[in-house]
């Protein structure tokens, strides 16, 4: 990449493309969030009651705690097989501003893990019992909350990168941070099954994910050189 001939928004573009088509050479890194999703919300039924009231009620709990912690899962990978072959070193030296090309990475990893789970909400709220009226809120809370899950992902996946341990390291520096996200999420699913206003848990959301965004990218760059030197 040369920061001569090629633009800011041309090598961030250029960082997407290159992660989404990593990314399509390795499907399990798109099929196992979304099947570990599926799997946690079958575990439901089968520990409390298959009674279709009762998983109406703690349907908004089921979706986001199965995409929380599905989102958890490729983590880890996000940084570090681009540590492994240099080419975290080389985007460092590139002359292109470091946040922005982390940042480029962070959407392909919401693209690739995010947007399935936004996918696959709806089919596990129908399974819950969840009304048809709430899908829509559903899968916008999701999609906004697994982008702040993504963003704060990145800023832990870069700090943990020197660390033998780091899945582990990784999941306890974004579950607390990621527990806001969570109330939001399940309180705008909730709101919108009982026929009230879900706005202001959507709005909420899409303040933190703003939060998020700006901030995120410098904190991982940041962490990044660090890991780096």
């Amino acid at each position: 990449m040369n920061p001569v001939t090629t633009s800011l928004g041309r090598a961030a573009w250029l960082v997407l493309e290159r992660d989404l088509r990593l990314a399509l050479r390795r499907w399990e890194q798109i099929t196992h969030p979304v099947a570990f999703f599926l799997m946690i919300a079958s575990l439901f039924p089968l520990a409390l009651s298959p009674e279709p009231s009762q998983l109406r009620n703690i349907s908004p709990c089921v979706v986001w705690v199965g995409a929380l912690l599905s989102s958890l899962l490729a983590l880890e990978s996000l940084y570090r097989s681009d540590q492994d072959d240099g080419t975290l070193e080389q985007m460092t030296l590139s002359g292109q501003p470091l946040p922005v090309l982390l940042f480029a990475k962070t959407v392909a990893h919401w693209l690739l893990s995010g947007i399935p789970l936004v996918v696959a909400a709806p089919l596990v709220g129908l399974w819950m019992g969840a009304p048809e009226r709430t899908f829509g809120v559903m899968m916008l809370s999701v999609a906004l909350g697994t982008g702040v899950l993504s963003f704060l992902g990145s800023v832990a996946a870069a700090l943990t990168l020197g660390t033998r341990r780091g899945s582990v390291l990784l999941s306890l520096l974004v579950l607390p941070l990621a527990l806001p996200v969570l109330i939001f999420g399940a309180k705008a699913t909730d709101l919108a099954m009982r026929g009230e206003s879900p706005a202001g848990a959507v709005l909420l959301l899409a303040a933190v994910l703003i939060l998020t965004v700006t901030l995120a990218p410098w904190a991982s760059a940041a962490a990044v050189r660090i890991s780096l030197e």
